[in-house]
Parts: structure tokens; sequence; C-alpha cells
């Protein structure tokens, strides 16, 4: 997989991921010589080449100077995320598409200290080297699941004492509703939202009070405020 970019990089170089080689511009200083240093400390290869070389093997023109050579993502087991005792986090995502929302959705999560985030197996933007880029290297340090179905996992984390909530418009505000404990949210594809099926699993339907004249927030803003809503509600605790 190859990881463009100085943040996503650096995050790359500080997790237990295999790194073959990185490339990157010469002339390389400020962050990117931060990047030459940890590599010589993993004793990964690192080769200087013109920024030509880098433009080839971009896929999107956002290389930053520097694009790491990495293994594979390694998804997480399901049940590693939830936790038995104690408050805990999750982010479900019911078809997230869009690989600029996973990322941002991933980097959201972590921010927030969230244990996990859950995706399915179909009908949903996996993570690529796009996503890992996006979400600034935030995808190297949460675990990320991936399951047969969202509802599945709904299913799972009630048995193990979870509150599952939908975010989406129409239902109770999200400022009126106790999110200590465990709690999961869901955040639905960009077009649809939550699916109906999926809302008729969740505890209940959370939404976020709209005041302009716009009837929608992005998936990835909706889920950044609700996930600290659930980190302020915490701490009032």
């Amino acid at each position: 997989m190859k990881i463009e970019g100085k943040n996503a990089v650096l995050e790359l170089l500080k997790s237990d991921r295999s790194v073959e080689k990185i490339l990157l511009e010469k002339g390389s200083q400020g962050v990117l010589g931060k990047i030459f240093a940890l590599a010589r400390q993993r004793d990964i290869r690192v080769q200087f080449v013109d920024r030509a070389v880098l433009d080839r093997e971009s896929a999107e023109k956002r290389h930053q100077g520097v694009i790491a050579f990495a293994s594979e993502f390694e998804y997480a087991d399901f049940f590693s995320i939830p936790k038995e005792e104690g408050d805990s986090l999750i982010v479900l995502c019911d078809g997230i598409e869009d690989v600029h929302n996973l990322g941002s959705i991933l980097r959201v999560a972590e921010c927030a200290g969230a244990d996990g985030v859950v995706i399915p197996k179909a009908k949903g933007a996996g993570v690529t080297g796009a996503v890992v880029r996006i979400s600034a290297g935030a995808a190297e340090h949460i675990k990320v699941a991936k399951v047969p179905s969202v509802n599945y996992a709904i299913d799972e984390l009630k048995k193990l004492g979870y509150w599952v909530y939908a975010l989406e418009a129409g239902g109770e505000s999200i400022y009126d509703n106790d999110l200590t404990g465990k709690v999961a949210l869901v955040v639905g594809g960009e077009d649809s939202g939550v699916r109906r099926l999926t809302r008729e699993k969740c505890d209940k339907v959370l939404s976020l009070p709209l005041f302009g004249k716009v009837n929608s927030l992005n998936a990835s803003v909706a889920l950044g405020i609700a996930v600290y809503e659930v980190v302020r509600a915490r701490r009032r605790a």
C-alpha cells in the first residue's frame, strides 16, 4: 500500500506496520527531515528522488514530498474493540462510501479517544492509502474492524451492554440524552443516511439541531460534533 503525505507517513512510522521503503524529495527539511530520522531508526530504506519521480508514483499528486510503501492495512478483530467495563465509544459506519468521509471519520474518532470504528465488508469504503492520508495518519492508531453487516455489529454490541444511537435527522436532540457508559454511534451514508432497518435496531435516533437554511451536515462533521458531546458528557459525569 502506498501512503502519501507528511502526517500520514510520520504516523505510519510511529506504528508497528511494516514499511518496505520511503521515497523522499531531494533537499527534504522540516517534517520530511524528521521522517528520514525515524526511518533510519527503524532501518527502513530511504531513497531521495526528484519531485517528478514522486509525481509519477502518486495517485492523487498530494504526496507533499514523501511516499511510503507499506504492508496492507490490517483490520482488527471486531470483538477486540468492545470493553467489558467502564465508558466506551464505538463508531459504526453504515454505508460510508466516500474515502474523504471515511478518512475524516477515522481522524475524528481517534482524536476523541474512541475504542474503534466498525465498517461493513460490503457497501462501503475500506481503508486505502487515500483514506490513511486523509485521516492524517489516525488510521494507524485506531482499531478498524470489518463485519458482515452493521446490523450484526449492533446486535453483538447490545449483548455486551452498549446503547446504540443512530445519528439521523428527525430524532431526539443529542443534548437531551445521557451519553455516558457504553455508547455506539451509527453514522449513515452520504446520500441515504442511516438505513431504515438499521435505525429500527438502534435504541434511539439522535439529531443535531440545525438553525440555518441548509438541511444537513456532512457525515464526518456530524460525527465530530456527536463524539465530542460524548466526551463532554463523560467529563461532567
